[in-house]
């Protein structure tokens, strides 16, 4: 499930970097650190966006200028995204960066019918090679047309669902059926352009920084509908609880499809 967090921007103007997801990370941390449920605390199968709202760009990163900017969350599991909107809505504002931010409503986008050939988009950047300190092999290129990338994609998303208890081994060894084919044209437009749909992007694990290669381009991924359940709701690749690797089905607006989401407070629930 997805929920999207609306935030009332409180000082106008103010910015973060333009990749923001590890302060995002942090902060998500720190809440769910907060409630005191080391259960879910250590619970890594979710995902979220970046911040979105009006922005103007400068040397300094994203400038905001909307009233409200959103953050999108996505799980599998409503236990844990009741838990985070529970304790993230005890604060009257949360810092990010130079942002005041404070929490106001939540919305449900309503689920997404998936099949086994579907074309998504990258929300965050996709890395697919793990890091280890004092090691820059993953900051590697790999090009998103060959068996390797798809190959790494299907080991990290196989071992995730292992890891996540949610199937069985019957299932799991069913699952053998995974390609990632890019979107050609997408690529040869931005490399006769001269642009790039791979970055370095800093990330935090344990307090120490590591730098990762990250890749942002449409794709159709061929899988169970199983595997693109997961993947949609938990992220592709690695670091996908540190909001890399979020995708959306291509061609469609999620604004079309929003519900009020109804969750019950710290306070409600001593009431």
């Amino acid at each position: 499930m997805r929920v999207r967090i609306i935030f009332l921007l409180k000082n106008r103007g103010s910015h973060v970097p333009f990749h923001h997801q590890y302060l995002l990370a942090q902060m998500i941390k720190g809440i769910l650190m907060k409630g005191g449920d080391e259960k879910l605390t250590q619970y890594s199968f979710y995902n979220f966006s970046g911040l979105k709202g009006q922005t103007k760009v400068s040397r300094k990163g994203l400038h905001f200028y909307s009233s409200r900017v959103t953050l999108v969350l996505s799980s599998p599991s409503k236990e844990f995204i009741d838990y985070f909107l529970m304790n993230l809505f005890e604060f009257s504002q949360v810092e990010l960066g130079g942002l005041y931010l404070q929490p106001e409503s939540v919305e449900l986008e309503e689920g997404v019918d998936l099949s086994d050939s579907m074309k998504f988009i990258c929300i965050s950047p996709l890395v697919i090679l793990n890091s280890s300190f004092n090691d820059n092999s993953s900051k590697r290129f790999i090009s998103p047309e060959s068996d390797n990338f798809s190959d790494l994609l299907y080991e990290s998303t196989i071992s995730r669902m292992q890891e996540a208890e949610l199937y069985t081994e019957e299932q799991i060894s069913s699952f053998y059926k995974f390609q990632l084919v890019p979107d050609k044209a997408y690529l040869a437009r931005l490399t006769a352009a001269q642009k790039k749909f791979a970055r370095i992007y800093p990330v935090y694990d344990q307090d120490v920084k590591y730098e990762v290669r990250g890749y942002t381009f449409p794709f159709t991924l061929y899988a169970a509908k199983e595997v693109q359940e997961f993947v949609f709701n938990c992220g592709m690749g690695r670091f996908t609880h540190k909001g890399f690797g979020m995708l959306d089905v291509a061609n469609s607006n999620p604004n079309n499809r929003v519900l009020k989401y109804e969750f019950r407070t710290l306070s409600q629930q001593d009431s």
